[in-house]
């Protein structure tokens, strides 16, 4: 109260100081009674009307520091501090105040989110899709702010907007390793070296930030359940990220129902039986994954889905049309606000989040097809293939006689123990030796194009693209339907069965090899997809891909059902402080 009293004394000559003065030490966080600061602020806008300039100038420049702590006070006072201004006669120094207090004015509806990733390729592009669509359709009032290990770590230079800080995995080169050999003993570790890094990271390069905008909460891969009691330990809160298909999670949260009833462990006598909990699902289309420790798999399970359960909601991607009755499902299941804002790559367009370089030889290669001729061949970025699957692949595909755009990935042929002299080879001539003679001949003829990794986009948007041989991984199964093209279902592992499933059974836009690699059907089921003339099969495939495409587009218009989730999620995001613990 001495300090207000000194402000408004006439006869005080040191007022632009003091003020100057209370700016720095209330901007520090030196003033921690509300109180005060309610009768300072008034005093402050009070001076924004002084005939003294000086005054005028320190009072701005000290609300300014002041709407870096007590953003809602400060809004309370936005238009009586505007109406002082406007009602004098300003030179261009002051017009500058009035500026930066609209700008201080706007900052208090800024909001940072942390972002949280799984180092696989098919989880950082969706995390990295959804954090440009954030901060696009935010207009760039979310700042985002992406956490990552070293570990497959993304390129910042491609996202010049976000900032990122890597943490350390704590693992060493072998456990590294395991990332192909076994994904779930690789996610169990992350889920337990990470726990410390990343509390850390946010504590004392985020949370300690006074100056900056609020953390409004964090959003992470709901692989990485660790990440909903650390949220939890610092009062913020986590929303999760589906990656994969809402289906699969529907299936992962009837696991223990399914152990109960007998479906786990899978036996081969059951393979072909229904699963009659969940329709149209075969026993061989239950999501596991190979790994050295299967009760590691259900647990990682388990952790996963308890820990949606207590968060404050899950993001998925994709549209309410195309998986209206999974999401009911995941509604009853978890008791959380879901937001289905997909396609996110059809939001507009991103940045490059592949780990892999793209060889784009291959789009010049298309531009000499004829239109929808070419089958487009790729497995993803994790699935490996045998010696003797590449054989009958290759085989197939001569004897198909379809152009093909193939796609092998560098380590993702696993072979048997070769002799030394190979180790002097490079992988091109170790793929020739490897491939037959009669598609080698076939391939040097220039009826196919054979790539180490492609822009796959912008293949399947390609006009010469007929078809799509894939693994069904969820971010290939979107995309396909993104462009309209039918598919060839191969699954390996996880949530991919159950996409093949959908998309041969429910959405009927492909077929599926439901018997493995083998030449014979890989040319049965080829010619079926891709020729033309006098093929109804493929007719009435390529009728419902069209309408699945039409519905993609449509969902993201304004007023469609994705376009509508994302602006609730947006508003969720800024408006429910009172349910939200917003965090400094």
């Amino acid at each position: 109260m001495k300090l207000m009293k000194l402000l408004r004394n006439e006869s005080f000559k040191g007022k632009a100081g003091l003020l100057t003065l209370v700016g720095s030490v209330v901007g520090k966080g030196g003033v921690l009674s509300w109180s005060l600061l309610g009768n300072l602020i008034p005093c402050l806008v009070e001076f924004l009307g002084s005939d003294d300039w000086a005054s005028r100038k320190t009072a701005a420049e000290a609300l300014e520091r002041v709407a870096v702590v007590e953003r809602d006070l400060v809004s309370e006072f936005k238009s009586s501090c505007l109406l002082s201004f406007e009602s004098r006669r300003f030179d261009k120094n002051d017009y500058a105040h009035t500026h930066s207090f609209n700008i201080m004015a706007e900052q208090q509806h800024r909001r940072r989110l942390v972002l949280f990733p799984s180092p696989l390729q098919g989880h950082i592009n969706p995390m990295l899709q959804l954090a440009t669509i954030l901060h696009s359709h935010s207009k760039g009032a979310l700042s985002i702010i992406i956490i990552h290990i070293h570990f497959n770590s993304p390129n910042p230079s491609n996202y010049p907007n976000f900032t990122f800080l890597p943490i350390s995995d704590g693992l060493s080169q072998s456990q590294r390793k395991s990332s192909t050999e076994d994904l779930i003993a690789f996610a169990t570790l992350l889920n337990l070296s990470c726990v410390n890094p990343f509390r850390d990271c946010l504590v004392n390069k985020i949370l300690s930030q006074q100056h900056e905008p609020p953390v409004a909460c964090i959003i992470s891969d709901s692989s990485m359940h660790f990440t909903q009691p650390v949220a939890d330990s610092l009062q913020l809160p986590c929303i999760g990220l589906r990656t994969s298909s809402p289906m699969s999670y529907v299936v992962f949260a009837a696991f223990p129902v399914l152990r109960e009833k007998g479906y786990f462990p899978i036996t081969e006598s059951e393979l072909e039986a229904p699963v009659r909990e969940l329709p149209p699902l075969k026993v061989k289309d239950l999501p596991v994954v190979k790994t050295h420790n299967l009760e590691a798999f259900y647990q990682l399970v388990a952790d996963m889905v308890k820990q949606t359960k207590a968060s404050a909601g899950l993001i998925v991607n994709s549209f309410e049309s195309l998986d209206q009755s999974a999401f009911q499902l995941l509604s009853q299941e978890f008791a959380v606000p879901i937001f289905p804002i997909g396609p996110f790559q059809k939001f507009g367009p991103a940045s490059s989040s592949s780990l892999l370089t793209q060889d784009q030889s291959c789009i010049s290669w298309l531009n000499k097809q004829p239109p929808s001729s070419v089958v487009y061949i790729s497995f993803g970025s994790a699935a490996t293939i045998s010696e003797a699957q590449l054989v009958e692949i290759a085989m197939g595909l001569a004897n198909s006689e379809q152009s093909f755009l193939w796609v092998i990935r560098p380590g993702s042929v696993v072979g048997s123990c070769r002799s030394d002299d190979d180790k002097d080879k490079n992988e091109d001539d170790k793929l020739t030796e490897l491939l037959p003679q009669k598609f080698n001949e076939i391939f040097m003829s220039g009826r196919g194009c054979i790539v180490k990794w492609a822009p796959q986009e912008e293949v399947l948007a390609h006009p010469s693209i007929g078809g799509f041989w894939t693994h069904s991984g969820w971010n290939s199964t979107l995309e396909s339907i993104c462009e309209g093209v039918p598919m060839l279902c191969w699954p390996c592992f996880g949530d991919q069965k159950v996409n093949a499933r959908f998309v041969s059974k429910v959405w009927r836009v492909g077929l599926q090899l439901e018997n493995g690699l083998e030449r014979e059907e890989i040319e049965r089921s080829l010619r079926r997809l891709m020729i033309q003339e006098n093929n109804k099969e493929r007719e009435e495939l390529m009728v419902r891909a069209k309408d699945l495409k039409e519905m993609a587009e449509l969902c993201q218009r304004e007023g469609g059902s994705s376009f509508q989730s994302l602006q609730n999620l947006i508003d969720y995001i800024f408006s429910r402080n009172s349910d939200l613990k917003i965090a400094n």
